[in-house]
C-alpha cells in the first residue's frame, strides 16, 4: 500500500508517499506560500530530478491538487492513478487528553479537532485545512489522524500536572501534555532495534534537538515524562522559543515594555531562545557555531545555555527512570552537531558515559558514540516522522 503522509500548516503543506511494504519514499515535497503570492511546489520524485513548479495556490484544496497532479505526472510522476494512494495519515499537533493513539477520520474525530484547537490554535486548524482539502481531492480514501501528543499520554498525573490551582485543570484541561510525540516513539523504538534489544527492557532518554526541541524519558517503552507542556514553547531553550522561566517576568516585561499579552507571546515564541540569547544573531546553531569560534561572546553563551539546559533535563529524566540505559540524540542539531553533543555529554560523567571523540564526528547517520566500557549507551538516530505516522496509518488499516 502507497501511504501518502501530509504534514500541513498555516501556509505550506509538506508530504511524502511512501510504499508501505518496503518503506520507501517514491516522493517527496513542499507546498509554500498557499494564499500568498509567489506560490511554489517543490516535487522530489525518488531517482529523479527535483522540480519546481511557480503556480497559484489561492488555497490549501488547490495545493492538494497539485501534489496529486505532480504525483501523476508523465514525466516527474511515480503513479499511474489516484487508486494506487490506499490511506493519507496526517499529522495532527494536539490530540490533548482524547487521543492517545492514531484514530480513522471521521466527523466525529474532526469535531474533536476543532474543539481541541483552543489548546493549539496556530496548528490544529492549520491540520484540518489539510484533512478537507485530502477529502475533497481524494474522496473515499481513508484519512488517518496521527496526535503529536499521543505518544506522552502514557505521563503519570505527578508529571503532567501544574502547581497551579486544580479547577484550571477541571476547567479548561490545563496540563502538559508534549509534543514530538511521533519522534520521540520512533527514535526510541528505533534505538532499542540498533541495539538488539527490546524497548520493554530500558529506559530511553531521547533529546530531539532541532530548532523547536524536546526531551523525553521512555521506561520500559513508556513515555513517563517529557519537557514541552501545554504548548511547545516550555522546557529547553530552543532557537526562537525561551523554554522554562519565571512566570513573574511576563508580567514585569509587559509593565516596564508596554507590551500586550499577545506580543509577549510573540517575544517568547519568536525572538527569544538563541536567537534572543546570541543578541538577534542567529537561530541558525551554524552561523552561532561560526561566530563562537570568531570570539563572540553572546554566540558562546547562548551554545553553552543551551546545553546546559538539556544536560539538567537528562540528569532530571534519569533520576526520574532511577536510572538511564540509553541516550539517543536526534533532529536537526542533535544528529548533526557533534559540538552540542559532546558539550551535553560532558556533563553526563555522573552516569559513566565515555563519548568516543572520533565517533561523535558522524552527521545524520545512526551511530553509538560512547565507548564499550561506557555504562550508557549514547547514540545518534536520526528522526523519521512520516515513516513513523505511514507505519501508524498502516497498522490502522
Amino acid at each position: 500500500m502507497n501511504i501518502l503522509v501530509i504534514n500541513c500548516g498555516s501556509s505550506s503543506l509538506k508530504y511524502q508517499l511512501i510504499n508501505s511494504d518496503n518503506e520507501s519514499v517514491l516522493a517527496k515535497g513542499l507546498a509554500e506560500r498557499i494564499g500568498i503570492d509567489g506560490s511554489l511546489l517543490t516535487h522530489t520524485p525518488a531517482g529523479k530530478d527535483k522540480v519546481k513548479l511557480e503556480v497559484p495556490m489561492p488555497d490549501h484544496k488547490e495545493a492538494v491538487r497539485l501534489v496529486i497532479e505532480a504525483l501523476l505526472d508523465a514525466e516527474h510522476g511515480v503513479i499511474g492513478s489516484l487508486s494506487e494512494i490506499g490511506a493519507v495519515g496526517h499529522r495532527v499537533v494536539h490530540g490533548g487528553e482524547k487521543f492517545n493513539r492514531a484514530v480513522v477520520i471521521d466527523d466525529s474525530v474532526i469535531k474533536d479537532i476543532e474543539e481541541l484547537s483552543a489548546l493549539a490554535p496556530l496548528h490544529n486548524p492549520a491540520n484540518l485545512i489539510g484533512i478537507h482539502a485530502c477529502a475533497e481531492n481524494m474522496p473515499g480514501v481513508k484519512q488517518v489522524a496521527v496526535f503529536d501528543t499521543a505518544f506522552h499520554q502514557t505521563m503519570p498525573e505527578k508529571a503532567y500536572m501544574y502547581g497551579i490551582p486544580y479547577e484550571y485543570y477541571e476547567k479548561y484541561k490545563i496540563r502538559r501534555y508534549g509534543f514530538h510525540g511521533t519522534s520521540h516513539d520512533y527514535v526510541s523504538a528505533r534505538a532499542a532495534e540498533i541495539l538488539g534489544k527490546k524497548r520493554e527492557d530500558l529506559k530511553i532518554i531521547v533529546c530531539h534537538l532541532g530548532n523547536g526541541a524536546s526531551v523525553s524519558a521512555v521506561k520500559n517503552g513508556k513515555c513517563i515524562d517529557t519537557s514541552m507542556g501545554l504548548t511547545p514553547l516550555e522546557g529547553l531553550i530552543m532557537g526562537t522559543r525561551s523554554g522554562d522561566l519565571d512566570p513573574a517576568i511576563l508580567d514585569f516585561l509587559c509593565e516596564k515594555e508596554g507590551l500586550s499579552s499577545s506580543e509577549m507571546n510573540t517575544v517568547l515564541n519568536k525572538k527569544s531562545g538563541v536567537l534572543g540569547l546570541s543578541g538577534g544573531l542567529s537561530s541558525d546553531f551554524r552561523d552561532l557555531d561560526d561566530a563562537a569560534e570568531k570570539g563572540n561572546k553572546l554566540a558562546k553563551l547562548a551554545l553553552s545555555a543551551y546545553c546546559y539546559r538539556v544536560a539538567k533535563y537528562i540528569g532530571s529524566y534519569a533520576i526520574a527512570m532511577q536510572g538511564v540505559d540509553v541516550i539517543a540524540f536526534t533532529a536537526g542539531i542533535g544528529e548533526n552537531s557533534a559540538g552540542v553533543r559532546a558539550d551535553v555529554c560532558s556533563y553526563l560523567g555522573f552516569l559513566g558515559a565515555v563519548v568516543n571523540e572520533e565517533a561523535n564526528k558522524v552527521r545524520g547517520e545512526e551511530k553509538v558514540i560512547t565507548e564499550p566500557e561506557s555504562k550508557v549507551t549514547v547514540m545518534v538516530v536520526p528522526t523519521n516522522e512520516e515513516l513513523s505516522i505511514a507505519r501508524q496509518t498502516l497498522a490502522l488499516l
